[in-house]
């Protein structure tokens, strides 16, 4: 009753103070977006929505989620068995591997990112919004369902005639305002916690950031190395549908930020590279190659090669356009071009 009388107009209502009204307003502003910036960190996490209710409904079970492949991991896993299909020593099937053995391993800094992030961010998030708020709601309910009380005796006693009915409703002020201050004292010990829930929220923050620097600082590492690789697969540039060396030469653009890390990549130019290898093909001379990587020889055709060996390499009229002829004393027989860095 005396609600809806107050909503009508036609009773008085008892104000809270205005320190108290600010800690209620600075709760509110703090739980909307708690959960505002904890949902979305969700969706960067996991963009995927079937898979956040699939875990959700896990976690809600007890039990853990099935562990699947993630997006990087299953490129990776095609990216490799595709270029074992084409053949490692070809230089496409080559750089598929490489490329997927990199996107597996960001896969991996993705996990690191979603279980860190979870435990130091989403988790302290979550417990605000699902344990201190709550109690700060029903602290909340109770003192509104104490001022109505007071405000229902108070308006009793504005209406009380007899001297017996005022002495009661007098009494009854007396105790439904110390009940209602008792309330508000409460509440108000409990709101004043939001300014620690920032501290801690704070802390947290950090922690997140923390995490992603790490997670992007290994993406780059793991990229750059890649890109170090592809950037010694000279064939990369030569063609594996025979185009002249003319074709344009994919340039790899770095952010200045990251210039002076950048400073640490190979200073010969890929095109540098395509132009010596074009020259040896079209010409009968032989240059100096060193090898990149281990290779195993996969007929009595080809030449098995030790990684950082220095072999001698030439051309043969006819040969594919990923192999040259290489020599390492007596020995002799084909090589994939992609193991291979020209020396001058």
């Amino acid at each position: 009753l005396q609600f809806t009388e107050e909503k009508l107009g036609q009773a008085e209502k008892t104000e809270l103070d205005a320190h108290l009204e600010n800690l209620l307003s600075k709760a509110e502003c703090t739980k909307l977006w708690t959960e505002k910036i904890m949902k979305q960190t969700e969706v960067l996490l996991q963009p995927n929505p079937n898979a956040r209710i699939e875990e959700f409904v896990y976690e809600k079970l007890d039990r853990k989620a099935p562990s699947r492949m993630n997006n990087p991991e299953l490129l990776g896993q095609y990216m490799v068995d595709a270029g074992n299909e084409f053949g490692p020593g070809t230089a496409y099937g080559n750089a598929l591997i490489k490329c997927g053995e990199t996107q597996k391993r960001i896969g991996t800094a993705d996990r690191e990112l979603i279980q860190t992030s979870a435990i130091n961010f989403l988790t302290p998030l979550r417990n605000f919004i699902e344990g201190d708020y709550k109690t700060i709601t029903k602290e909340r309910k109770l003192l509104q369902n104490k001022r109505l009380d007071l405000d229902a005796a108070k308006t009793r006693l504005k209406k009380a005639k007899v001297a017996e009915a005022r002495a009661a409703s007098e009494q009854e002020v007396r105790i439904t305002q110390s009940e209602f201050d008792r309330q508000a004292e409460i509440t108000r010990l409990l709101l004043e916690g939001i300014s620690s829930t920032h501290a801690h929220h704070l802390r947290c923050l950090n922690d997140f950031v923390e995490a992603q620097m790490t997670y992007y600082a290994q993406c780059y590492q793991y990229m750059l190395d890649l890109q170090k690789q592809l950037g010694s697969f000279p064939s990369t540039f030569l063609s594996n549908n025979n185009q002249s060396s003319t074709a344009p030469v994919q340039s790899f653009s770095t952010p200045s930020v990251l210039a002076s890390a950048s400073a640490s990549l190979p200073s010969v130019s890929n095109s540098i590279v395509t132009s010596g290898l074009s020259e040896l093909k079209s010409s009968s001379g032989s240059r100096k190659a060193r090898v990149l990587y281990d290779y195993d020889a996969a007929n009595s055709s080809e030449l098995s090669l030790l990684a950082d060996e220095v072999i001698t390499v030439y051309s043969i009229p006819g040969m594919d356009s990923d192999w040259l002829m290489g020599e390492r004393g007596n020995q002799k027989g084909k090589v994939p071009i992609t193991y291979l860095e020209l020396l001058n």
